[in-house]
């Protein structure tokens, strides 16, 4: 890695870190550069705005998630449900472990952002849509095979993705709220229930 991009991976690294431990509002760019060791001049060189930087740490985000946490879950060497249940646990171990590390349990990036920013600032309201679009994606292709194989009898895929997502997203919230991991290991297996039916013709 060239100095260039060590410069702009030290601002993403630490603004990551702190928006995640806080807060979106509650970080300014001056406390970004401190932690990343940068100028102010440095960090207007990749990133025009605080908000175009967030829209990158999302990227990143999502590109983590996707290779440390999706990739593993719905990897094809089990069955759909099996990919399903695989993810619960992999989703329950992260937090687990992020709350053993830290003392809190740090919620989803995408879904504090959403929460905090999603009547604030449009960009970033499309930009966490964009990405929840994509999880609903994965687990829409998950759930079809199911339905393929006959493990899931006839849903409504799409709807279904959408709710599952709901109900992982809210769970995790009530456990960041009331910063207990415990609530993740009793309540996300039961994802595994939700079935939206087809509209009726």
């Amino acid at each position: 890695m060239n100095a260039v991009s060590d410069t702009r991976e030290r601002i993403l690294d630490a603004a990551r870190r702190l928006i995640y431990a806080r807060s979106y509002a509650d970080v300014g760019i001056a406390e970004i550069c401190a932690e990343a060791g940068v100028k102010k001049g440095s960090f207007y060189h990749f990133f025009p705005s605080k908000r175009d930087l967030t829209v990158a740490i999302l990227d990143a985000t999502f590109a983590d998630l996707k290779s440390d946490l999706l990739d593993r879950a719905f990897a094809a060497d089990v069955s759909p449900l099996a990919r399903l249940r695989r993810l619960i646990d992999l989703t329950v171990r992260s937090q687990t472990e992020m709350h053993a590390q830290t003392g809190v349990v740090p919620g989803c990036q995408f879904g504090n952002l959403a929460a905090e920013q999603s009547t604030q600032d449009e960009v970033l309201r499309n930009k966490v849509a964009e990405v929840f679009g994509r999880l609903a994606k994965g687990l829409a292709a998950t759930l079809t095979q199911a339905v393929a194989e006959g493990e899931v009898g006839p849903i409504d895929v799409a709807a279904t993705a959408d709710a599952m997502l709901a109900y992982l997203e809210g769970v995790v919230l009530i456990a960041k709220s009331r910063n207990d991991p415990g609530v993740l290991a009793r309540l996300l297996p039961g994802m595994l229930d939700i079935r939206i039916m087809p509209a009726a013709s």
